[in-house]
């Protein structure tokens, strides 16, 4: 993540303003990125529940690293967009293989949720370093302002990749025996794709966690990269350095209060987070519009906002995972995984072009108001969430009040 925090802040800027090519162009290379996910994502979750996924993660990450590097050789909208399209399909057919191992190599347990925090901060910390270091890094005003910042991307997930290799290959003794005959056993029970969906869709608790994930997704993912800094530009009228500040001072956040959080909330359930977090990001964007409102502070407004987004995601990245893995049929973590990261990043390519429409009209407060609205959603989905997963538990006490009787 350190070479792609160097990028992520300053893309949409470097493609509309630097390269002149638009709004449209730079949402839309937000948006192919999306597609691009969309698309890998199903593909590397089956992946991951047919054959190694250390060999998944490995390749997908291969295969960004040469997305990232193409961008440096993009001369026109067409090849920059084909660029952020490939560097879309590396980065998410990794993501589905990596959680299962992350999954296999933790066990179950509480464990998991401390792991999946420290994996989270992990990334931040790169995002972070990456946003800081992309100060002196990236030159907007040159063409070949951010050549090295997509260098530096591509040789971070060329590491990433040899991380990993590395990771499988000194697994303790005998577990590669483990995760072969697991990975055999799941591929005994191999269903077509069109089942896999309709085995996932059956289950009452993993259609509300779709909901959340949806929800959410809209609700900061997917204008992070480019509705957020559009809105910044167009709306409150910031300077583009201001975004890196922001996108910095949102992974220090998590760096400092994830490990902080998962400690305080141990002992709550992942779909009460849940409801924290939508309600959070609904805050976050009444304090956006309150930025709209105060010219003069709206730069310090603009990096509080990402501050308290980062309050959120403490809570979001250590239990969605988890809990989307515990609800899986199976022997199809993988492929649910991957189905929802599907979901997550589908409708994060929806988020920029809606930003581009919105904005690009002029539409600032309807902008706002949208995602208001998509957080409060978010809320009510992860309350039904933990209705539903309550009544099961409830129903196999009152079983066992009954057989305790009928022993008695």
């Amino acid at each position: 993540m350190l070479g792609w925090g160097t990028v992520l802040p300053y893309q949409y800027a470097y493609a509309a303003n630097t390269r002149g090519w638009g709004s449209l162009a730079a949402a839309g290379a937000s948006s192919l990125f999306s597609v691009g996910a969309l698309l890998a994502a199903p593909v590397g979750g089956r992946l991951a529940d047919r054959m190694s996924p250390v060999a998944v993660a490995v390749g997908a990450k291969v295969v960004a690293a040469l997305g990232a590097a193409s961008l440096v050789l993009a001369g026109s909208p067409t090849t920059f967009l084909l660029g952020m399209f490939v560097f879309g399909v590396g980065i998410t057919a990794a993501a589905p293989a990596q959680t299962v191992l992350v999954l296999r190599w933790v066990g179950g347990g509480e464990d998991r949720r401390r792991v999946f925090a420290w994996q989270f901060t992990g990334q931040a910390l790169g995002m972070a370093v990456g946003a800081f270091a992309a100060g002196y890094m990236v030159d907007l005003d040159r063409v070949d302002g951010m050549w090295p910042a997509f260098a530096t991307a591509s040789a971070g997930f060329v590491l990433s990749a040899l991380l990993i290799s590395a990771a499988g290959r000194g697994a303790p003794a005998g577990e590669s025996d483990e995760l072969a005959a697991e990975a055999a056993a799941e591929a005994s029970g191999r269903v077509a794709a069109g089942t896999a969906l309709r085995l996932i869709w059956a289950s009452p608790a993993l259609r509300w966690t779709a909901l959340v994930t949806v929800t959410l997704a809209l609700g900061f993912y997917a204008q992070f990269e480019s509705g957020l800094p559009a809105y910044a530009l167009t709306v409150l009228d910031v300077e583009e350095t201001t975004i890196g500040l922001a996108a910095a001072v949102n992974c220090v956040v998590i760096i400092v209060l994830q490990m902080v959080v998962v400690r305080l909330t141990a002992n709550r359930a992942a779909p009460t987070l849940l409801m924290g977090v939508g309600a959070i990001w609904t805050a976050s964007w009444l304090l956006l519009a309150a930025a709209s409102q105060a010219p003069g502070l709206a730069a310090a407004l603009f990096v509080t906002t990402f501050g308290v987004f980062a309050v959120g995601e403490t809570m979001y990245a250590p239990v969605l995972n988890p809990l989307t893995a515990s609800l899986a049929p199976q022997g199809m973590v993988g492929t649910t995984l991957g189905v929802f990261t599907a979901l997550q990043t589908g409708v994060s390519a929806v988020g920029p072009l809606v930003a581009g429409v919105v904005l690009g009209a002029g539409f600032g407060a309807l902008f706002l108001g949208l995602h208001v609205v998509i957080s409060a959603m978010a809320v009510f989905a992860a309350w039904r969430l933990r209705r539903c997963l309550r009544v099961p538990t409830a129903k196999a006490a009152a079983d066992s009040r009954v057989d305790a009787a009928l022993v008695a």
